[in-house]
């Protein structure tokens, strides 16, 4: 099913009775082969160098459709509309060729109270052969909404530069104006069709002033800066602040300590983003 007829759906899902646990579903795609067409649009819309080698945040592109799919039906727990990304995790265990062919599968865990509410993870496995090529965590919040009873409350958010007691100062590495039409040029090559990024009336009816850029827009906008300073095989953790409104000018900030590269994406006294990447381990 398109992303946009599942985004219909779980509008509709969202009124009405759900599930209280989270389901068991592994949703699974077999033979994946990247459209290299696709792939270079993306880079071209994210920062990226145009190579045959997958950027780190390409294959969340590739599991989004099947998390966005388990997360719209009433089995899944929290309603989709109105879920928070703040988080993510991503390890490449070595460098994926655009040629492979990739199985790719994702599943929920970690139904969790939060102090706004409750969280879930939505993790994505992708395999090309017998390996395991590619991990991504990506952390919901539903503001308002209750974890099982006895449910642990969620861990903290993955390490960024703030957590990791390095703070990124000095001046920019980066200044991007951010223009309007960001959402809809990450929506085209993501899929990512909610429409608090592509229009500033359904932002509005969200709470947003105007439009805001996706996160993962800004999560491989700033890995893009770096990508040729990392090596083959890393783990990319994001914590996500306040959303990038749209348009916008925000400044990027680096830090390379021994290795790990910590990050963060600001405007004024905004913190939009911080990120760590370091190599993988094993």
């Amino acid at each position: 099913m398109a992303l946009g007829m599942l985004y219909l759906k779980a509008a509709v899902n969202a009124v009405g009775p759900r599930a209280r646990e989270l389901p068991d579903t592994v949703l699974e795609r077999s033979g994946v082969e990247v459209d290299r067409a696709h792939l270079a649009e993306y880079a071209r819309v994210c920062g990226f160098g145009l190579t045959d080698t997958l950027p780190v945040t390409y294959p969340h592109v590739l599991a989004f459709g099947q998390q966005v799919e388990l997360m719209a039906g009433r089995s899944f727990p929290l309603p989709l509309p109105g879920l928070v990304h703040i988080a993510n995790t991503i390890t490449v265990h070595r460098r994926i060729e655009a040629s492979e062919q990739l199985d790719i599968s994702v599943h929920a865990e970690r139904f969790v109270s939060h102090p706004k509410g409750a969280q879930v993870d939505l993790v994505g496995r992708i395999r090309s052969g017998d390996d395991e090529v590619w991990t991504g965590r990506s952390t919901y919040l539903a503001r308002g909404a209750k974890a099982p009873t006895g449910a642990a409350e969620g861990a903290s958010a993955p390490p960024g530069p703030e957590r990791s007691g390095i703070e990124v100062g000095g001046p920019p590495a980066a200044v991007w104006a951010v223009d309007a039409g960001t959402g809809r040029r990450y929506a085209s090559v993501s899929g990512d069709v909610n429409p608090i990024h592509l229009h500033p009336l359904a932002a509005k009816a969200f709470g947003f002033p105007r439009a805001i850029a996706h996160g993962m827009w800004t999560a491989a906008r700033s890995l893009a800066a770096v990508e040729g300073r990392l090596p083959d095989a890393v783990t990319y953790e994001v914590t996500f602040g306040r959303p990038v409104l749209l348009p916008s000018t925000v400044e990027l900030r680096t830090h390379d300590a021994d290795g790990i590269w910590n990050l963060d994406v600001r405007s004024r006294d905004r913190v939009h983003l911080t990120g760590s990447v370091r190599p993988a381990a094993g």
